[in-house]
Parts: structure tokens; C-alpha cells; sequence
């Protein structure tokens, strides 16, 4: 500028605003929490909202125990985006928090506590030990909740649902009454995952399943005979004839097989040494081909004896040959299943020194039966199962099936009990979770009766405790179940008369799944499952509040006392006292009082499994409190894919069983949080991502955007690059909202422009809104988050940044105040804050209140107080659109023709470029003569023509048709403007052009 050139900056209308283009979030966010929480932010959005249609998320109940780790953060901030996003959008969205209290990692804690001060917790009473727990799981609730609130979660946070709340533990108790009455409830003995650490029966939900090194054997049963008639279990009499008859030499030849002289051995492989000593029999497939083999040459350390026969699988046989060391053998002939299951065998621990009981008896002196099983494969093994039935599932229904007898030879800590011969006291797993002395105790023995035939060890899956991750043992004991095949006596048959049918039809009919997938995970999990092992041997929960008759057998009509006024009386106590008054001394007494005989009765005294507490929570939180749904049941229940054997899973169960259908409509999960190279996150690795640390780093709104930012539905990843990349998106999109803040600095309703009499550039903006109105609303209808932040970015970053608010500096800073141009664009920009700051408001609720407040200043207004904008229909405009596509089209070989000259410093600013575009098609021609093609491109001069482009005209490939010659533009350049045009100069004021001249002769 020469020195007679006056100064013009003051002229100029730049932006101008106080809204900071550093966040700093992490300092700043808990002043607007502070904020939240004085004007009751919550509970004004309850009473604005009334009236409205109601959506209930349900929250899933974290375990009030340790600090939040990554999958926390990414679950509630996934829910606290679902909850804003449909209360702006119409809807009164209530969110009540909650927590699971009860249960075994709490009362591990305990324990832990005493012991190490040298207490004993047998010799505390109950309901001290109970409320010790409580206490434990208040300050862990507390710690939560702020670590919670501080990631922005918004809910009633004074007023969380505990599963130890009183009405809450008398409500579990009343629906655990439901299943005592409608006749799901028995006792059963059967073999169920026990944890021996844990010293209580688990349910399939709180079983995972890691690699564990175990010891295998191959084991031999000595053939001793065939069967007594009354032994052949299965077996008509006419079939018995029949086979005499028609199958005698075969008879003779088995006769034959297995005298005295040289008997032979059916040979089974286990992973479990530890249950033979349970062994009631053995079982086979009559599917699978057998078959009679003498060994041969065997080598020096192998504990096959050459000569002996083996009864094996013929497609395993050379497996079993080569695990026992055997160098060759013979197959000497087929063994049909006819002849399999007419033979007894000999226990591998008969007659072995020691193995006689407390009533002289040799304990495994019993004959052991061959029976067929379907559940028999011959994928591995030897193609005979050895079958426990007090210790796994399929041993259990084939000795249900045959009658076979259980044993009760495991403790509940895991050990063989003390009388048991030769084993009393070993453990199998140790208070640690480390392996016992067990299994190789049992190898030893089996080894000095010469049963062994083979051992080794074996890499593979097992089951662990989701809780204590020590491994687990089916263990036969008694415990308390739903039965879910069961016809209900509760009148509630809509979608079935059982809890699987009522889970399955509630699965196929009555619940949206997001992802779909997720749909079928669960209903092959409920259409599979067992039973539901409903007790648990501890001290902290709700009890089992039932009594059964002294003296009765579970099966009995009488074994369980039914009766409405003690049901009544026991909710009332938890009512007023919670689940502790079920220890209190006298409490069988009152309840029964006038009902039946206490003396007649027992209590039990094991506890819900948590799961039963978690899946009621319908029940005392949906139906029962003021901000739930009459009938109970939720809009959405959202978690991780875990929960389709956890929450989900037991809430669908106990639903179906007491209120007849599934407590939700849909459900929604995400999947597990890796780090960046897709590991999964370990302490001992040292890769994990702690919450706290994140927004301490760079606030909560950074690991909210990095939630919105992946696709939840399946694994996601984060670390310290993902999180710098995710800082980088929210600097670009805040840059964004100042820009727009600074240019609407004083911007009133009477410069607003109505649409139709907005530029073409205006109206194309409007377009576009429309069409995002919808993509946003859609978008998070279908909790798309990732779908809604991408187009919102994309429109603000490629939309606006780099086209409109790039083409409308010029009008905004230069343009008269009172011009249509400016006005235009300042009402858009109004137009555009209003949709912008409301739509990225559940993603990022910090920055967008603080860009709401910085335009409008309030004491006790908020974003999150208003709901998402109407948009009119008629703004959308499809031939303005596709005639505007073209525009921005032509205008991108523009403006990369002029990068390349950039480039090559021919110029330092695109004004100084005055180019030549040659157009072929006449409507595209015709589209930018229409418009101020110069303003788009932000060159000071630009000319059209239908000419064809010469040879060294600038095209790009997509965009046929186009060529660009460059010009430099001609004439000074604006002082105030920086526009280059040949009028500069010759205005009244000096050093501008026509336009600006104008606007400080108006000014």
C-alpha cells in the first residue's frame, strides 16, 4: 500500500469472535458439567419433554467394582449418544443409569480383606458380612459415577437404580416367586460348571474359554464277559433271543474273544484323568465302524504289551497305535455294535492296592456297561467315551437315560473328598486356579494297575470363570434351576407356552436386532441351551426366598411350599429392610406364621445367580419407577456382543418366564476395543488405553469423536496415533465453527433474506441441508453414528470450507452490509449454526455447547435444550442441485489449474489469475454464465467460451470437455478487495475497485 493510499482495513467486516481456536477440553469440559448440574439439566429435559412420545434405553448394569476401562467409555458414550440424539429429535428420551451390586468378585474382595487381617468370614455373621459388601460396592458406585459423568454422559445420576436397593432386591425376589408358582422352579443333581476357586456353580454366562495345557491318557477297560440278561441295558427280551438265534457263532466268537486266557481291553481317551475314578461306563457309537486289534512290535517305553487285543475305532486306530508306541499291530476282525453293547467291562481302577472303602468293598469293584450314545464321534479319541455322569453333560443324559448312579467324590473347593480311597483330600484345581495333584495321581494308579496305555498332554480350548479366570470342573451337585422346557401354569401364552418358546418367538417377532447378526448369535445360544442353573453357593445376593418340606423328595407335589401370603410377607421384609432380613434369626418363623409349620420346613440359604438380578432389572427400573414404561419393557438395550450369552440373554430368560415375551423391543451391540495393531489389551502388554488418561490428555469430546468416528458394530481400534488423527478431525471441524461464529458477529433477524430471494449459491446450501436433515435424522434412527459424523464432516470440511464459506469471504468481508449477497450468507450461516451445533451435539456435547453460549450467552440456556431444527421440504431443489454439480465441477479444473501455476510461482494468490475456460457442452456453458463463475473460482476475471480448448488448455479426465488456459488477470490490485481489475484507481477512493468504491461512499 503507498503511502497515499488510505488504510482500508477497518472497512473490512472480518470475522470476529471470542470462541477460542484452542479447545482446551480437558480444563474447560468440567466447568460444563458444573454448569449441566446447576441448571438440572436432566430434569428440565424431563418436564420440556413431557408429553412427548417416550424412548427408554435400558441401562445395562456395569459391576460396581474398579475404575472405567476403554469398553466402558466406548458403551456409555454409544448410549449417551443414542439418548440426546432422539430426545433432539422429538422424543422424551430418559436414561437412568444403574449398577450390578451383588455377587462373587465383591464378596471375593471381602474375603480377601479378611484374610489378610487374620479373620475368619465362616465365623462372621451373615448380614455383617453382607453389609461390609454393601458398604464396598457404595464407594465403588460413587467412583464410577463421576468417571462416568465426566466423559459427558448425561442421565439421572442422583437417582441410579442399585440391584441392592431395597425395592430392588424385594422385586428380584418377588420374580424369583413367579418362577416358585408357575412351576419352572425344581432342584435338580446334576453336573454343572463349578468353579472350585470360587466355590459355587456357574452359569454358561459367566464361562469364557482360554487355551489350557491338560493331561491326556488312553485307558484300558478289561472286557470281562457278556452281560447278564438283566444287564443288557436296552435290551428286549426278544431281541436278546433274536440274537442267540439268528447271531450264535458270533456269540461263541465273542465267548471265544474274550476268555480267560487272552481277554481284551476297550480302550478310551479322556482329558479329564481326574473323573476316572467317577467312571460308570463306557459309551459307542453304533454309527461307527469297530474293530479287534493285536499289537505287535512295540518300543521300549511303551506301556502296550505285545499279543494283547484292543477293541478301537478303525479310523482312530492308527492314532492310538502311534500315542501307545506301537511299531505294528493287526486287525483281527470287525466288532458289530450288537456284540459292543452285550459286553461288561472291568473299572481301570479294580482291584488297584488301597481301593477298599470304609465298608471293606474294592470301590471300583462294579461291572461297567456299554452303552450307545449319539453324542460318540470318532473325530478324535479312540471312538469309546468313558462317561462320568456327575461330571459333564452328555455322560449325565446317558446315565439318566440308563440309570446309571452318580457319585459325589468332588468337594466343593475342588479336592476328591477325604474317605475317597487312595484319592480322599487331593485337590484337582487349587485355591489359586493352578492345577492339583489329581490327574497325575489317578495316571500313577492307573499306570500301577496297568491300565495306562498312553498319556500325554494337550493344548486346547477349556472352560474358565469369566470372573476369577481360574479354570472350572463339571461337578454333580444339587443347586436350583428353571426349567425352560416346561409348560408355564401362568396364563401368559401369547408367544409360547415355555421359556425357550417364548425366547425364540420374542428373538424372531418382537425384537429388532442392530446388527442383525446379532439375532442369530442368540437364538442358537436359547435354542441349545441348558436349563438355567439358577443358585449359588454364596453369601452376597438376593436368596433363594423359597422353603421345602423336611423329608420330601424334590420331585414331590408337596417338596416346595407355594403359597401367595408368604410370598407376600417375604417382599414386604425386603421392602422394608432388603434381602438381609431373610438371615435374620426368627425370619422362617414370621413369614410361615399361620401358613405351615416352620419345624416342617427348610430355608435355603444359596443365592441368585447375578445374572437373575441384572435380568429383573426390567422389572423394578422400566415398570416400576416414574421414568420407566408401564408395560415394562424397553425401546433398546445396548451392550457388547458378550451379552448375547450375559444381559441379553438373561433378561430374555427371566422376561419370558415372568412377564411372558422379551423386556425390549431392540438391541444393539458393539463389539470388543483392540489396540492399534489389533492386539487385544492386556496390562501385561502394556498397550491399554485407560479412559482417564485420554481425557486428561486431550478431553472427553476427543474420545467421544473417536467413538462416532468407527464402526462399532465390529472391533474397533485405538491408540496414540488413532487418537492424534482423531485431534486432527476435531481441529479441522472446530475451525470450521469459528469461521462460522466469526462472520455471524452481530447478526440480527432483520438482515435475514427469505429463500427465494437468496442467490442460487444460498438456495444450493439449502438444498443440501435438506438432504442432511434427512441422512442425520435416518442416521441416527438407525444409531449410525459413524454414517452421521462422516456426512457432517464431509459437508462442513468439502461443502463449506473449501466452496461456500472459500467462494462467500469475499461478500462476507467486503460486500455492503445491507447488500442481498452478505445478507444472504449471513442468514445462511445462521441457518447453518442452528443445524450444525444441534446435530453434533450428542457426538461432541462439550464443544457444542460451548460454540451455542459463545454466540449465545445465557445463565441458564443450553444446547441441549433444543431439539434438532425443522427443515423445510420445499428447500430441496434437484435441478438447482445437478445444475450446481456442474458448476463445482468446472470450477475444480479451475481451481487445479491454477495450483500448477501456483506451484511454479507464476502466481502467489489465485486472484492474480484471469483464465480462459473453454466449455463443449452448451448447458454446462450456459450454467456457469448464469453465475458469477469469476466469484466461484476466487479469480479476479474469468471468460467463457464455446471454442474448442487448444492444445496446451488444462483438462482433467474427469471432467470431459473442459479446458482451462491460463491468463494473468489485468489492472491494480484493490487495496481493499485484493482484487485485480482495470478499474482500480479511478473511483473516488483511491486504490479500489467499482464495488468497493461504492460500499465507502455508502459507508
Amino acid at each position: 500500500m503507498s503511502a497515499e493510499t488510505p488504510d482500508y482495513r477497518d472497512t473490512v467486516f472480518l470475522p470476529r469472535t471470542d470462541f477460542p481456536m484452542r479447545a482446551g477440553l480437558p480444563a474447560r469440559e468440567p466447568e460444563w458439567l458444573d454448569r449441566w448440574a446447576r441448571i438440572g439439566l436432566y430434569d428440565r429435559l424431563r418436564e420440556q419433554a413431557d408429553g412427548r412420545t417416550p424412548f427408554i434405553l435400558h441401562d445395562g448394569p456395569p459391576y460396581a467394582n474398579g475404575h472405567l476401562h476403554i469398553g466402558h467409555a466406548l458403551n456409555k458414550t454409544l448410549k449417551d449418544m443414542v439418548v440426546r440424539s432422539q430426545q433432539m429429535m422429538g422424543r422424551d428420551a430418559r436414561y437412568v443409569p444403574g449398577w450390578d451390586c451383588h455377587g462373587l468378585p465383591i464378596e471375593w474382595k471381602i474375603e480377601e480383606k479378611y484374610r489378610k487381617d487374620g479373620r475368619d468370614k465362616d465365623a462372621v455373621d451373615v448380614v455383617e458380612f453382607r453389609q461390609e459388601c454393601r458398604r464396598f460396592a457404595d464407594e465403588w458406585i460413587d467412583i464410577q459415577r463421576s468417571e462416568f459423568k465426566r466423559l459427558g454422559i448425561t442421565g439421572k445420576w442422583d437417582d441410579p437404580y442399585l440391584t441392592m436397593n431395597y425395592h430392588a432386591e424385594a422385586v428380584i425376589a418377588a420374580e424369583f416367586m413367579k418362577l416358585l408358582m408357575n412351576g419352572s422352579l425344581y432342584q435338580g443333581s446334576k453336573p454343572v460348571m463349578w468353579s472350585p476357586v470360587e466355590k459355587t456353580a456357574l452359569a454358561e454366562a459367566e464361562v469364557e474359554y482360554h487355551d489350557h495345557t491338560s493331561h491326556t491318557v488312553w485307558v484300558r477297560f478289561k472286557t470281562i464277559g457278556v452281560k447278564p440278561k438283566a444287564q443288557w441295558i436296552g435290551t428286549s427280551d426278544e431281541e436278546v433271543q433274536r440274537f442267540k438265534d439268528d447271531y450264535n457263532d458270533q456269540l461263541q466268537a465273542m465267548a471265544d474273544l474274550i476268555g480267560t486266557e487272552a481277554k481284551a481291553s476297550v480302550v478310551i481317551w479322556t482329558t479329564t484323568p481326574w473323573t476316572i475314578p467317577q467312571n460308570r461306563a463306557v459309551a459307542f457309537n453304533p454309527d461307527i465302524s469297530y474293530g479287534l486289534f493285536e499289537v505287535g512290535e512295540v518300543a521300549e517305553n511303551s506301556n502296550a504289551v505285545r499279543g494283547e487285543t484292543l477293541l478301537l475305532a478303525d479310523s482312530l486306530a492308527e492314532n492310538v497305535m502311534q500315542a501307545a508306541k506301537v511299531e505294528n499291530y493287526t486287525r483281527l476282525r470287525d466288532i458289530p455294535a450288537d456284540q459292543l453293547k452285550m459286553l461288561t467291562l472291568d473299572h481301570p481302577l479294580k482291584g488297584v492296592e488301597g481301593g477298599q472303602n470304609a465298608e471293606g468293598k474294592d470301590e471300583w469293584g462294579d461291572r461297567i456297561p456299554m452303552l450307545p450314545g449319539d453324542h460318540v464321534t470318532d473325530d478324535a479319541g479312540t471312538g469309546f467315551v468313558h462317561t462320568a455322569p456327575s461330571h459333564g453333560d452328555d455322560d449325565y443324559q446317558l446315565g439318566l437315560k440308563h440309570g446309571l448312579p452318580m457319585t459325589y467324590n468332588v468337594e466343593p473347593d475342588g479336592s476328591y473328598r477325604k474317605d475317597l480311597p487312595i484319592f480322599g483330600g487331593e485337590a484337582i484345581v487349587q485355591p489359586d486356579g493352578k492345577d492339583g495333584p489329581a490327574n497325575v495321581s489317578v495316571i500313577k494308579n492307573l499306570a500301577w494297575a496297568r491300565a495306562l496305555l498312553a498319556k500325554g498332554k494337550i493344548k486346547h480350548s477349556y472352560p474358565h470363570s469369566w470372573r476369577s479366570k481360574a479354570p472350572l470342573i463339571y461337578r454333580n451337585t444339587a443347586q436350583w434351576f428353571a426349567a425352560i422346557d416346561k409348560p408355564l401354569e401362568d396364563g401368559m401364552g401369547d408367544y409360547g407356552d415355555t421359556i425357550r418358546d417364548r425366547a425364540l418367538t420374542s428373538i424372531d417377532k418382537l425384537v429388532h436386532w442392530t446388527p442383525q447378526s446379532g439375532r442369530n448369535r442368540i437364538h442358537s445360544m436359547v435354542e441349545n441351551r441348558p436349563d438355567w442353573v439358577l443358585s449359588r453357593q454364596r453369601a452376597w445376593g438376593v436368596p433363594l426366598t423359597c422353603f421345602i418340606r423336611k423329608g420330601a423328595k424334590p420331585d414331590a407335589d408337596d417338596f416346595l411350599l407355594r403359597d401367595a401370603r408368604v410370598n407376600d410377607r417375604i417382599v414386604a421384609a425386603f421392602e422394608a429392610d432388603g434381602a438381609d432380613a431373610w438371615y435374620k434369626p426368627g425370619f422362617k418363623e414370621t413369614v410361615l406364621d399361620g401358613v405351615a409349620n416352620p419345624d416342617d420346613y427348610d430355608q435355603i440359604m444359596d443365592v441368585l445367580d447375578v445374572w437373575f438380578d441384572s435380568g429383573s432389572t426390567h422389572a423394578f427400573v422400566i415398570r416400576d419407577r416414574a421414568d420407566g414404561a408401564p408395560d415394562g419393557i424397553a425401546d433398546l438395550y445396548l451392550e457388547g456382543t458378550d451379552q448375547h450369552r450375559g444381559w441379553f440373554h438373561s433378561s430374555l430368560l427371566q422376561a419370558s418366564a415372568t412377564k411372558g415375551r422379551a423386556p425390549y423391543r431392540g438391541v444393539l451391540t458393539h463389539g470388543f476395543t483392540l489396540d492399534e495393531k489389533g492386539m487385544k489389551m492386556s496390562k501385561s502388554l502394556g498397550n491399554t488405553i485407560v479412559p482417564a488418561e485420554v481425557i486428561e490428555q486431550y478431553g472427553a469430546d476427543i474420545l467421544r469423536l473417536w467413538v462416532a468416528q468407527t464402526d462399532y458394530t465390529a472391533d474397533q481400534r485405538i491408540g496414540p496415533e488413532i487418537l492424534k488423527g482423531t485431534a486432527d478431525s476435531y481441529r479441522r471441524l472446530r475451525n470450521t465453527l469459528r469461521f462460522m461464529l466469526g462472520n455471524l458477529d452481530g447478526f440480527s433477524d432483520a438482515e435475514k433474506v427469505a429463500p427465494e430471494d437468496m442467490p442460487e449459491l444460498e438456495q444450493w446450501v439449502l438444498h443440501r441441508l435438506a438432504q442432511l436433515d434427512h441422512r442425520v435424522r435416518q442416521g441416527y434412527d438407525a444409531y449410525d453414528f459413524q454414517g452421521v459424523f462422516q456426512t457432517l464432516f464431509q459437508f462442513c470440511t468439502v461443502d463449506l470450507s473449501a466452496f461456500y464459506f472459500d467462494i462467500r469471504k469475499d461478500a462476507l468481508y467486503c460486500d455492503a452490509a445491507d447488500s442481498i449477497r452478505r445478507r444472504s450468507a449471513r442468514t445462511v450461516s445462521d441457518i447453518l449454526f442452528h443445524r450444525l451445533v444441534t446435530w453434533l451435539a450428542p457426538i461432541l456435547p462439550f464443544t457444542m455447547e460451548d460454540v451455542w453460549l459463545s454466540r449465545f450467552p445465557s445463565d441458564d440456556d443450553s444446547v441441549h435444550l433444543h431439539d434438532f431444527p425443522l427443515t423445510p421440504a420445499d428447500w430441496l431443489n434437484e435441478p438447482l442441485a445437478a445444475k450446481w454439480d456442474a458448476v463445482r465441477r468446472a470450477r475444480r479444473v479451475v481451481t487445479a489449474a491454477l495450483e500448477v501455476k501456483r506451484a511454479d510461482k507464476t502466481i502467489g494468490a489465485s486472484l492474480e489469475a484471469a483464465p480462459i475456460v473453454h466449455v463443449e457442452d452448451g448447458d454446462t456453458l450456459a450454467a456457469l454464465k448464469s453465475v458469477n463463475f469469476a466469484d466461484m473460482c476466487i479469480v479476479s476475471d474469468i471468460s467463457l467460451t464455446a471454442d474448442p480448448a487448444p492444445n496446451e488448455a488444462f483438462r482433467m479426465t474427469e471432467a470431459p470437455g473442459i479446458g482451462v488456459v491460463f491468463e494473468l488477470a489485468e489492472g491494480e490490485k484493490c487495496q481493499r478487495c485484493w482484487k485485480i481489475l482495470p478499474d482500480v484507481g479511478t473511483h473516488s477512493h483511491p486504490g479500489v475497485c467499482a464495488r468497493c468504491d461504492e460500499v465507502l461512499s455508502g459507508a
